[in-house]
């Protein structure tokens, strides 16, 4: 018997003209992509030659090479190794491995806080990512609102005043570094005061770092949020600042955690410690070249570059009397929502009467100037319309 020959089939030319219709879309909409983190300012072409092989990443990274060869462990070693040094974990007390996103290392890592903690309560706030509620839903675990304060921070206070309300739970909680509209810092620092203020000494913090995970370290003077604090977990996403075709994050946690939740696998010969179990091995790749060929000097000018086109644009939204805010250590910018049309335009993200503004690698000067222009002219037309 003749084997399968894929090239016996071929897509048909209607397919093909809607493939070539999706692209041209897609150069059309990164021409105006402003409301959104992801930094598309890359160039893998010496992996394209690696899409020819199922790379499947199956079990944990730091187990001894199961019987699928095709994986990219040893480099998601690496990858994992730049992390950890980043945010100071301390060699050999660290596991983790590389995600689908940064849904998937905020599960990831709360799943080992519900292991941990079996009783426990979940804590963020108003401001924290929407998949938080849905991860609590998911998990089985009670969790509280935490209120705002109005730059988008966790108030402190509130989080004393709920964590007294149930004293006989132990507290998991979820420091957001960098809130998605508003880009705001909640202060691990200051979540660790309320605690040792009110004697509670069994908890897990997580950070969901999905954006600042990869923009605080660069910043001087920014909030610490790391490990050399007494953090669990750390989330942070990998096609947002660092930038890569297929969505992915890298989730960093103490070892003693990720030990409870290991299984040896007779099927795959090793033991996994994931969610997922199969992974993308492919991404893996992405982020392994990107820090080698970046690494922490190239990381910071990147950041460094994004803050002086967010002071530059902060500068001409205030020359054309558009309202606007942005935190210090954020390259966020939140902006009176303009119409409708501007908001698909550019796709900006919402929130009720704001929009806001991401400044990534990718956004230039031009991008910054053509969208300023149209709310320019937007503001005159509501001037003419009122007269």
């Amino acid at each position: 018997m003749s084997a399968f020959n894929p090239d016996d089939f071929q897509l048909s030319r209607e397919h093909s003209q809607r493939l070539d219709h999706l692209h041209d879309a897609f150069i059309s909409g990164v021409e105006r992509h402003l409301g959104f983190p992801a930094n598309i300012l890359y160039d893998y072409t010496d992996l394209h030659r690696f899409f020819n092989f199922t790379i499947n990443n199956v079990g944990d990274p730091f187990a001894d090479e199961g019987i699928y060869e095709i994986n990219t462990h040893a480099f998601e070693r690496e990858v994992l190794a730049f992390f950890a040094d980043l945010y100071h974990a301390s060699e050999g007390a660290y596991g983790g491995h590389i995600t689908n996103g940064g849904t998937e290392g905020n599960m990831y890592a709360l799943y080992l806080a519900r292991e941990a903690l079996p009783d426990g309560i979940m804590y963020f706030s108003h401001d924290a990512h929407y998949s938080m509620p849905k991860i609590a839903k998911v998990l089985g675990v009670p969790y509280r609102l935490i209120r705002s304060q109005a730059n988008g921070e966790m108030d402190y206070t509130d989080l004393e005043k709920q964590l007294g309300e149930h004293p006989d739970r132990p507290p998991i909680i979820v420091a957001t570094i960098g809130t998605t509209m508003k880009g705001a810092v909640d202060r691990i620092e200051e979540i660790v005061e309320v605690l040792k203020c009110n004697a509670i000494e069994n908890f897990y913090i997580h950070c969901d770092g999905a954006l600042g995970g990869m923009v605080l370290p660069f910043v001087e003077h920014a909030p610490l949020f790391d490990f050399q604090l007494p953090i669990s977990s750390i989330s942070v996403s990998g096609h947002k600042m660092i930038g890569s075709p297929i969505p992915c994050g890298v989730v960093i946690v103490r070892k003693e955690h990720v030990a409870r939740v290991q299984r040896e696998i007779e099927l795959i010969g090793s033991h996994d410690t994931t969610l997922s179990g199969s992974r993308n091995g492919h991404s893996v790749l992405f982020l392994w070249c990107a820090v080698q060929r970046f690494g922490i000097d190239g990381f910071k000018q990147m950041i460094a570059r994004c803050f002086d086109l967010k002071k530059y644009t902060l500068k001409k939204l205030k020359e054309t009397s558009w309202d606007a805010y942005s935190g210090d250590y954020s390259v966020i910018i939140m902006i009176k929502r303009p119409s409708d049309r501007l908001v698909r335009k550019w796709q900006l993200a919402i929130e009720k009467d704001s929009a806001h503004l991401v400044i990534m690698p990718n956004i230039t000067k031009e991008h910054i100037d053509a969208f300023i222009e149209d709310l320019r002219q937007e503001k005159t037309r509501l001037i003419k319309k009122k007269k």
